[in-house]
């Protein structure tokens, strides 16, 4: 098995001077009582989740990108009223999407198997959506590039966030937490950091090439 901990080496810098217009909202998956997966050392995805989709936001922002988060803390978004608060959750991010009118979702997440073997990050578009599969694509190959991936190319996935608007949408998964070497490595700044940049060169490569937020469906 190949560990993680020198898999960014030779990341290319890249700088951007004005993207003044471009609109990205990054999800934040899970939140309040919905804790998502718990990994192999005890790790709450949303936990997690939520802190690598603010170090992205920083990271976004600083080069001039507008970002709006679905949710900035520990708290869902759901209805204490809701009966099906799960819906009530989706729903709150659809319209916070909706009302954004973004180039772009990103939704971040971590993934987990009944295999601790299971390891590495993956980025799923919806199915038929050429924007979509085009922006996922361009970050899978950044992290195959930087990092030892375990897919060539992006997948088409079938979750709420993405099907659930016409906006150009990809959900990554970081990495699995179920895997103890791959869920310590996660946990650390730098790894997450390097993470970070490599899902960014990935973003940048997609608007140089023409990224909008038009999806064939």
């Amino acid at each position: 098995m190949i560990l993680l901990s020198s898999c960014f080496s030779g990341i290319v810098a890249y700088s951007v001077s004005n993207y003044n217009g471009i609109v990205i909202v990054i999800d934040a998956g899970h939140g309040g009582r919905d804790g998502g997966s718990v990994g192999a050392n005890g790790t709450i995805e949303k936990e997690i989740n939520l802190e690598y989709a603010l170090a992205l936001k920083e990271k976004l922002t600083a080069s001039g990108y507008r970002v709006e988060l679905t949710r900035k803390t520990d708290d869902g978004l759901y209805s204490e009223t809701a009966k099906n608060k799960k819906m009530s959750d989706m729903r709150a991010r659809y319209n916070i999407i909706q009302n954004a009118n973004p180039n772009l979702v990103i939704s971040i997440h971590m993934n987990s198997f009944s295999s601790s073997e299971a390891r590495g990050a993956l980025t799923y578009y919806r199915n038929g959506d050429e924007a979509s599969k085009n922006c996922a694509n361009l970050i899978q190959a950044s992290l195959n590039k930087y990092c030892n991936a375990t897919t060539a190319q992006g997948k088409v996935g079938d979750y709420y966030i993405l099907n659930c608007s016409y906006y150009t949408s990809v959900l990554i998964e970081c990495g699995f937490i179920s895997n103890p070497e791959e869920e310590r490595l996660l946990n650390t700044d730098e790894y997450k950091n390097q993470f970070i940049d490599t899902v960014y060169s990935g973003l940048l490569l997609y608007f140089g090439n023409g990224g909008n937020n038009t999806s064939y469906i």
